[in-house]
C-alpha cells in the first residue's frame, strides 16, 4: 500500500511539472518580439535562452532592430522575478543571491552593445543609459502579464550602477533595487577616487605599494623584456597603446586594482626582492593583458560609456617623478580608452540629475559595497530620509562584498527591509 502511494505520488508530481512547463512554454510562445530556446536548468528551476528584438533607437523604432540576449529562469508564476541588469557581456546563466533570497524567477540581461546584443552596424550614438534602460522597460512590459507578484533587479558593479540608473528612468518598474558594489561617478575623471586612495588601509601598506611601483619601473631595462615575453604567451597584442604605455599603465593601475580586488598587504615582496618575485606578485594584482588589444576590443562599449555619461578614473603621478617615460610628471593619465580613440564629449547632465534623485527619491535601495574596494570611493552614501539600507562590509572588495558574507546582524537587517518592502517572508 505505501508503495503504491509513494509512485501515485511521483507520478503525480511528475504530471504537475510537465503541465507547468507546457503552461510556460505556452505563455512564452505567445509573447511578442522573443524568440527562446530551453537551455541547461539551473539547480534553482527551469532555464531558457531569449533573444528579445529591440529597437536601436527607442524613441525611432524605424532606426532597426537587434536582437538581446536574454535567460530566464523559472521558478513559479507566482513567485517574485528579479531582472539581472548586467553591465557588459553575459558570460553564463546563473542565479544571483538576490534571486536565491527570495526564490524567484530570474531575467538576466546583457547589456545592449556587448557580447551577442550588438547591431549589424554599430552606431556608438544609440549607446546612452536613455536607450539601456528603455531596453529593461521593454522587458519588464513583456512579462509582466506572466509574473505578477513583486518585481526586483539587481546587478554588480557597473551593472549595479545599470540598476540604479534603471530604477531612476522607471521608478514604477521595480519594487526593490539591489546594486551590489555599485559606483556612480561625479565626473569623467573621479577625483573621490584619489582621496580613498591615499587613506585606505594603513600608511605602511600604502608605503608598500608605492615602493612596489617604483622598484618594477626602476628595473625597467630587467622587467620589460619578461613582461613582454609574458604578454606574448598570453597572445596580448598591443597597437592600441605602444608597449611602453602599457607597461607604464599598468603600473599606474597597480593601486587601484591591489584595493578593488582585495590584494594582502602581508603578501607584498620587499622591494629589493628578486625580479621573478617581483614580477609574479605585479602581474598576479596589474596584468599588463588589461592594457592589450583584446580588452581594449571587449570593453570598447564601456569606455565609451565612461567618456560619454558614466565617468571613470585617472592616476596620479607626482610620487613616480624620473620614473616614467611616456607621461609628464604632474599629469594625470585617463583610464578611459575610447574605441579607435574616439573623441567623445562627456555630459555631466544625466549624473547630477541622478546624484540628486538620490538623496531625495531613491527609496527601498539596498546597497551592498566593500569598504577596502576602490570603487566604494565613488559608492552612494547614505541619505536622511530615504528608506533604504546601506552596508559597507568591513575588510571586503569588489570581489567578495555579497550577500552571502553579510554578518548575521547585517543580513537580518536586510532581510527586515527586503519583508517589509515585499510585504513577503523570507525565510
Amino acid at each position: 500500500m505505501t508503495r503504491l502511494l509513494l509512485f501515485s505520488s511521483l507520478l503525480f508530481c511528475s504530471f504537475g511539472l510537465q503541465a507547468q512547463t507546457d503552461e510556460l512554454t505556452d505563455k512564452l510562445f505567445l509573447l511578442p518580439d522573443i524568440i527562446f530556446e530551453a537551455s541547461k536548468d539551473l539547480p534553482e528551476g527551469r532555464s531558457f535562452a531569449l533573444r528579445v528584438r529591440q529597437p536601436i533607437d527607442h524613441a525611432n523604432p524605424s532606426k532597426g532592430h537587434f536582437y538581446q540576449k536574454v535567460y530566464l529562469l523559472h521558478r513559479g508564476f507566482d513567485r517574485p522575478t528579479v531582472m539581472v541588469t548586467e553591465g557588459y557581456n553575459m558570460r553564463r546563466h546563473r542565479a544571483y543571491e538576490t534571486t536565491k533570497l527570495v526564490k524567484g524567477n530570474q531575467l538576466q540581461i546583457e547589456h545592449r552593445f556587448f557580447g551577442q546584443s550588438i547591431p549589424d552596424s554599430l552606431d556608438y550614438q544609440y549607446l546612452n543609459l536613455t536607450q539601456a534602460t528603455a531596453d529593461y522597460h521593454h522587458i519588464r512590459q513583456l512579462f509582466d502579464k506572466l509574473y505578477t507578484s513583486k518585481w526586483l533587479s539587481t546587478g554588480i558593479s557597473k551593472g549595479g550602477a545599470t540598476t540604479i540608473m534603471y530604477r531612476y528612468f522607471y521608478p514604477d518598474d521595480i519594487d526593490v533595487g539591489v546594486p551590489v558594489v555599485a559606483p556612480i561617478n561625479d565626473e569623467l575623471e573621479e577625483d573621490r577616487i584619489y582621496k580613498f586612495l591615499d587613506t585606505v588601509g594603513t600608511a605602511d601598506c600604502r608605503a608598500k605599494i608605492l615602493e612596489i611601483q617604483k622598484a618594477i619601473l626602476s628595473r625597467r631595462d630587467e622587467v620589460v623584456p619578461l613582461i613582454k615575453y609574458f604578454a606574448k604567451g598570453a597572445g596580448a597584442e598591443f597597437s592600441y597603446l605602444q608597449y611602453e604605455q602599457a607597461f607604464e599603465f599598468s603600473v599606474l593601475e597597480y593601486p587601484f586594482s591591489f584595493w578593488q580586488w582585495g590584494s594582502d598587504c602581508a603578501k607584498i615582496p620587499a622591494p629589493n626582492s628578486p625580479t621573478d618575485t617581483l614580477l609574479e606578485h605585479f602581474l598576479a594584482v596589474s596584468d599588463i593583458t588589461f592594457f592589450a588589444d583584446g580588452a581594449m576590443k571587449a570593453y570598447a562599449s564601456h569606455y565609451f560609456q565612461s567618456a560619454q555619461e558614466f565617468g571613470y578614473y585617472g592616476y596620479e603621478t607626482d610620487e613616480l617623478k624620473g620614473l616614467l617615460k611616456t607621461f609628464e610628471p604632474g599629469t594625470r593619465p585617463s583610464a578611459v580608452f575610447t574605441p579607435g580613440n574616439k573623441e567623445v564629449a562627456f555630459d555631466a547632465g544625466l549624473l547630477k540629475k541622478v546624484h540628486k534623485w538620490l538623496k531625495k527619491d531613491a527609496n527601498q535601495m539596498i546597497y551592498i559595497y566593500g569598504a577596502n574596494d576602490t570603487w566604494t570611493a565613488s559608492a552612494v552614501q547614505p541619505s536622511k530620509g530615504i528608506d533604504a539600507e546601506w552596508f559597507f562590509m568591513e575588510g571586503k572588495s569588489h570581489g567578495d562584498a555579497r550577500i552571502k558574507n553579510l554578518t548575521p546582524a547585517e543580513r537580518t537587517r536586510m532581510i527586515a527591509a527586503m519583508e517589509r518592502w515585499l510585504g513577503m517572508e523570507i525565510e
